[in-house]
């Protein structure tokens, strides 16, 4: 019983530690006011979150998962978590404060401004992410 109890705290103390890292992250990550208060000028229709699940498969849903859960195959591999996109948390940042994060990156978070240097394209990526809420 003593067992199932330390067992059960130290995997709760782990979930709180997790949960605490991932909004700490976020919140070191301060994006520049320029990028933050931009507005996507691309329209959120069909055919641009298609577009941009076509680049989250090849660029970013192998460490953030196929729905965005931080849980690709190789976020096991990062320090740091990859996150969960479709936490509220996530989801309140601006559409410029994501642009900015996709394509600039930090850390272990890769820059996209070579692999993706069209702009109109980390917007449709926006798009797409903001489906996965």
């Amino acid at each position: 019983m003593k067992i199932r109890f330390i067992a059960f705290f130290v995997v709760f103390a782990l979930g709180i530690f997790y949960a605490h890292s991932i909004q700490a992250q976020a919140k070191d990550w301060k994006v520049p006011e320029k990028y933050d208060k931009m507005e996507n000028p691309v329209k959120a229709d069909k055919e641009s979150i298609a577009q941009g699940k076509s680049l989250w498969n090849l660029h970013c849903k192998s460490c953030h998962g196929k729905d965005g859960l931080g849980d690709g195959p190789k976020a096991a591999n990062l320090d740091t978590p990859a996150g969960d996109f479709s936490s509220a948390a996530f989801q309140k940042q601006s559409d410029g404060a994501i642009f900015y994060k996709s394509w600039i990156g930090k850390d272990e978070m890769p820059n996209y401004e070579k692999k993706i240097p069209e702009k109109e394209d980390v917007w449709h990526l926006v798009n797409f992410m903001r489906t996965l809420e």
